[in-house]
Order: C-alpha cells, then structure tokens, then sequence
C-alpha cells in the first residue's frame, strides 16, 4: 500500500512491470447491495477509519470500476514486475494488465489475516479478477476457482497480536491512551455534548464523549455499508465532525502510529518480507527467469497498515498529537481517513528498466497508497532506484528483529537483604 514526488523519469524502455505487492487493508462488500444513487454527506471526510473508500479517492463516486491512473505513475518506461474488493481487482487488473494477465491467474500469491471479513475480502478481491478475464460470467465458488483460497498467516497480517511488549506497553495498559480520554472531558467535546443535548432535548448528564462516538460512527456506518443517510448525521455539523475526527485520530495516533515507538517497530516483519519478495523478483528477472508471483496480495487491516506506514516515514507531523493541541493541529498530515478508509491500499510496483543508451538494467520502485503515487518519504520523488529505497531502510532491513523489539524488558527481582 504507497505514494509520490515531481521528477518523473522518462528513460526509453519497453513498458515492463516485474511485480506489484499489495497490502489492502479489508471491509468485505461482496455480499452488499450497491447503492444505485451515490449518497454523499458534508461529514464524509471526517469519519477516520470508518471514512467510505470512495470519500478519500473521490473519483470512483462517478465511476466505481474506472482504473485510477495517478498523472505520476510510470508509464511507457519501464515494464512493472511485480504488485477489495472486487472493484478494487478490477481497476487494478485494468491499471497494471501485465501483471494480472491470464497467464499470471495461477501464480497470483494471496495471504490474509484470518479475521472473516479479511477472507471475505479475498474471495471478493478473486472474483473481481474472475470477471475481468470472464465478463458477462458468473465466477464460481472460490474454492474452486483455479486458484483456490488464501493462505491465512496471522503472524504477518496481524503482527501486533504476537508483539508481547505491544500488548503489555500499549494494547493492555490502561495509561497508553491517556491524551484520548483526556480529549473526551476537553472543552471541544464538552461542546459538542452540550449542543447534542439540546438537540435531543435530554440533560447533557445523560451523554458522553462514547454515546457520541457511538450517534457519530452509526452515520458513517449506515453511509458506508447501506449507501443511506441516517438521521444521526443531522446531529452534526462539520465543526463537530472535525472535533469527533481528531478524537479518533488520537486513538489510531497513539495505539497505532507514532505515539509509541513499539507500534510500528512492530511491523518491522512484513516490513521486510515485503522486500524479501522484491529481492526475489529481482534476482529472477536478472537470470532472465519468470517472477514466481508478479503478484502478491495481502489482506489485513487499517492496525497492519498505519504502523507500516509510520515505521516508513509517512504522515509525521512535528509535534505529537496530544488532549491539548487540537487547534494546533488542524492541519495535520495523521489524518487517518485519508489514510486509512475502509479497503484502503498500499501497494509497492517494482519496474524493470532498460535504458535504450547503456546496456544497463535498473530496477525502480513506485509505492502508492489507495491508488495513487506516494511520494517517497525521505525524498518525495515519485520513484526511486530499488537500491536507493533499501539503503534508506537499511536500518529497518537489517537491524529490526521482531523477536527482539517485542520482548519484554526482564525484571530484577535480586534482593540485597539477608
């Protein structure tokens, strides 16, 4: 799942994509009704993780299965090697047809979390390919499609549920989220308490910071998963979506990002099995051999990919986001419905170049993030070398032992007395 910068090379080449990893954060919509009508409330953006796909990447308002072809993405240059849902497969099958040709169908590699609606998503995600190579054909049951279920492997699409030192730190301790129920008894919220009071005609004691979660996310969710507006969302207006908005930043902030430093060092082991997959396509394009899997697909949630991101660098404000600095961070980069809405994506595309005037092979990798270009964090170029990319995460790759990160610190339990 990835993003971009303004120097786009244009070195001459066959157009040539080795392979495409994708991570995709899941909401299984295979089995829901699609609305005929689009419906769109002035909340939409401020929604956080319950934030609808289509709000952070508007275009597919219009158009759900049109490929979104970001201006930056490499394009008649090099040729890419390697990489929801079902629309998602289909525009990305559109987007990069090399890659998800029928050729690759039995080489592509699915892993999920083995949370339902990750699988869920998986299924949905095949048969969206199932239609891009057969239209107008009913897919059949996954299980007997040619390439049969995913593979679940908790242990690198729900890392954080193996990180003792993240569950005891952060997950089971009940300080961790200290500056979220702080901002709850704030006066932004207090606020917000005292005019859904009034428009409830209820005592404002009769309510707190939960209940309007609660009233806030039954508006996101009957948007999202009905395509209808609830009467909840008339309780609101925008101001107090942004307050609402920043109370579930904090949350994401400060349990999955950069809050605490266990939270993306976490991640550190898919992380590196991203690259080790890319190494791989790498090393067989090079001995002229066909990439085993142009295609990897990894299905897990907003919590795998908000510690991915902070561990590469992305969405770093320059001062944390705390109970008391709301208005100081209006504009924010951790905004977590921009990052991660539901089915959100980040995707790694590695290139094989080759430059008309050298002999010369160059490998090149795009990163984006809900399907469009992701400048790179450390130099917010659109593309980098892959070489250039590992070097920068040299660190990361070579140093970030999960088994290490996410011990425990020993007690001394020694006793000097006698």
């Amino acid at each position: 799942m990835l993003r971009g910068a303004r120097c786009l090379l244009r070195v001459p080449a066959a157009p040539s994509a080795v392979l495409a990893v994708a991570l995709l954060s899941s909401l299984s919509r295979c089995s829901l009704p699609e609305p005929q009508d689009v419906v769109v409330s002035a909340l939409s953006p401020y929604f956080g993780t319950k934030t609808r796909y289509e709000d952070a990447n508007p275009g597919l308002l219009r158009d759900p299965e049109a490929p979104q072809r970001d201006p930056e993405l490499l394009e008649e240059t090099c040729t890419p090697v390697q990489l929801d849902m079902r629309q998602l497969a289909l525009r990305l099958a559109s987007l990069f047809p090399a890659l998800f040709s029928r050729e690759n169908y039995g080489r592509l590699q699915l892993v999920t979390s083995s949370k339902h609606r990750c699988v869920e998503s998986g299924a949905a995600f095949l048969k969206g390919l199932w239609q891009h190579y057969h239209p107008g054909v009913p897919p059949p049951e996954v299980a007997d499609m040619e390439f049969g279920l995913p593979r679940i492997n908790d242990k690198l699409m729900r890392f954080f549920d193996h990180c003792d030192k993240f569950l005891t730190e952060v997950e089971r301790n009940d300080t961790a989220l200290y500056h979220v129920e702080a901002f709850k008894t704030g006066p932004e919220m207090q606020n917000i308490l005292k005019k859904v009071a009034a428009t409830l005609q209820v005592p404002v004691n009769n309510l707190n910071a939960d209940l309007i979660q609660v009233a806030f996310f039954t508006c996101s969710f009957d948007l999202a998963i009905k395509g209808v507006k609830s009467p909840w969302c008339d309780v609101f207006d925008t101001d107090d979506a942004k307050v609402l908005e920043y109370l579930n930043d904090l949350k994401q902030y400060w349990k999955r990002g950069y809050g605490y430093t266990i939270n993306s060092r976490s991640s550190c082991i898919l992380f590196q099995d991203i690259f080790q997959q890319l190494d791989k396509a790498v090393d067989q394009t090079k001995r002229s051999q066909p990439v085993s899997s142009p295609v990897i697909l990894q299905f897990g949630h907003a919590e795998t990919l908000l510690p991915l991101l902070s561990l590469m660098g992305y969405f770093k404000d320059k001062e944390p986001l705390t109970a008391y600095n709301y208005k100081e961070q209006m504009h924010r980069k951790f905004r977590s419905g921009h990052i991660v809405p539901y089915a959100s994506n980040l995707i790694f595309v590695l290139y094989h170049c080759k430059n008309a005037k050298t002999p010369k092979e160059e490998f090149r990798v795009q990163i984006l993030l809900n399907e469009k270009v992701l400048p790179l964090a450390h130099s917010q170029e659109t593309v980098s070398m892959y070489d250039d990319l590992k070097n920068h995460y040299k660190d990361i790759l070579q140093n970030c032992h999960t088994s290490e990160e996410c011990q425990l610190p020993k007690v001394n339990n020694t006793s000097d007395e006698l």
